[in-house]
């Protein structure tokens, strides 16, 4: 084919064409979706990105030179009449309720965890892996406390190597998944007071071995983990020491890696402990045994006084003028509930006055709220 100057001139126009739609064009339809005005910006020589505002920090729970009251009743929020007397007993709304489940019967149920937040309060579910149909069976034969517990704490479906080795992995992912999906904390208490032998995932009773309670928690922990589940705080909750034949704690604590939140549960007035005993005397030993290896916040997860002395008031005024000089005690939960004895500060006036006097206290007095962070770190 011959070139002329029309065929050349007409080679050349295409080929810029061509050039434009490929290579100028889409750069400059790129910049004209970052910039309205068509133009691609640029940054200045030396000149630093531009940053986003900084988000204000979340407030924690409780906030700072606070402590939170919380409560714990049979019904929990199934039924919230116990809850509203102890409020009214108070004077005060509680910040957290804690409430139990157990793993033969309760699947999860997400109203439940709704009820609690709209109420003001933090749910805690004290999670317990066990048949606790089997308990209440025994207390209706009338059996005694000790048969009793001999009947609740041999339950060999619910051995801790069961859960360690994944037998209830199924039922663990189902509760991570709903958990997951609330946009606001939950604390989980599991296997409180493994230090005893009243329980089936005790180590002493039901089959189980030294060992077995940590190697049963990291598990239960690390399907949440692989869940994505980031909303728990982890509480860790042995009873007090009654004597020098329990375990060792230490040996039953998972480490601060799966561990948020220490709880402790202790009471006067029953059994070894009906002699007047203060908070001090019932606590102490035992705190200063878990600070030899975690300094992870407290909360006394289960407490409350008897008035077979007459002195349920009294324990309360002393508990609540000790409690400040524990810094690292962020929250007590009352043990609202006629159980062995008749616990609730509703049932007496006298109790009643001097528990809604004791929390009146300024350190007492906020608010929870679902976008709060828990407090992981002892105060400085």
């Amino acid at each position: 084919m011959r070139l002329t100057v029309p065929r050349v001139l007409m080679v050349l126009i295409g080929a810029l064409l061509l050039t434009y739609a490929f290579a100028i064009a889409p750069t400059t339809m790129s910049g004209a979706e970052d910039d309205p005005s068509g133009r691609i910006a640029k940054a200045e020589p030396g000149a630093a990105a531009p940053s986003a505002p900084p988000r204000p920090a979340a407030e924690l729970f409780p906030p700072a030179g606070k402590a939170f009251i919380g409560v714990m009743t049979h019904e929990g929020p199934h039924d919230f009449t116990a809850v509203n007397r102890f409020t009214a007993a108070a004077k005060r709304e509680p910040q957290v309720l804690l409430f139990s489940s157990g793993w033969a019967s309760d699947t999860f149920d997400r109203a439940l965890f709704d009820r609690i937040r709209d109420r003001g309060m933090l749910p805690m579910l004290a999670w317990e892996p066990w048949d606790y149909r089997l308990d209440q069976a025994a207390r209706k034969k009338g059996f005694s406390a000790r048969k009793i517990d001999r009947v609740r704490s041999d339950q060999p479906h619910y051995r801790l190597s069961r859960i360690a080795r994944g037998s209830f992995d199924t039922y663990l992912r189902s509760w991570a998944q709903g958990i997951k999906s609330l946009d606001y904390p939950v604390a989980i208490r599991f296997g409180h007071e493994m230090n005893g032998d009243w329980y089936p995932w005790c180590e002493t009773v039901n089959g189980n071995r030294p060992g077995d309670f940590v190697k049963a928690w990291r598990h239960v922990h690390d399907v949440f983990e692989a869940v994505g589940v980031k909303n728990v705080i982890w509480t860790w909750s042995p009873n007090v020491r009654w004597d020098d034949s329990t375990p060792k704690l230490s040996t039953l604590y998972p480490g601060d890696d799966y561990v948020d939140w220490v709880g402790l549960s202790g009471y006067y007035g029953t059994g070894a402990l009906s002699t007047y005993r203060s908070f001090d005397a019932i606590f102490n030993q035992t705190i200063k045994e878990i600070r030899t290896f975690t300094d992870k916040p407290l909360v006394i997860t289960e407490t409350a006084a008897s008035d077979g002395n007459g002195r349920k008031a009294e324990w309360i005024k002393q508990t609540f003028q000790l409690l400040p000089r524990h810094r690292d005690i962020i929250g007590l939960i009352w043990f609202e509930a006629n159980k062995e004895v008749d616990w609730r500060i509703a049932s007496s006036p006298a109790a009643a006055k001097a528990f809604a006097r004791a929390v009146a206290a300024p350190r007492y007095d906020f608010d929870w709220s679902p976008t709060m962070l828990p407090r992981t770190q002892i105060e400085e």
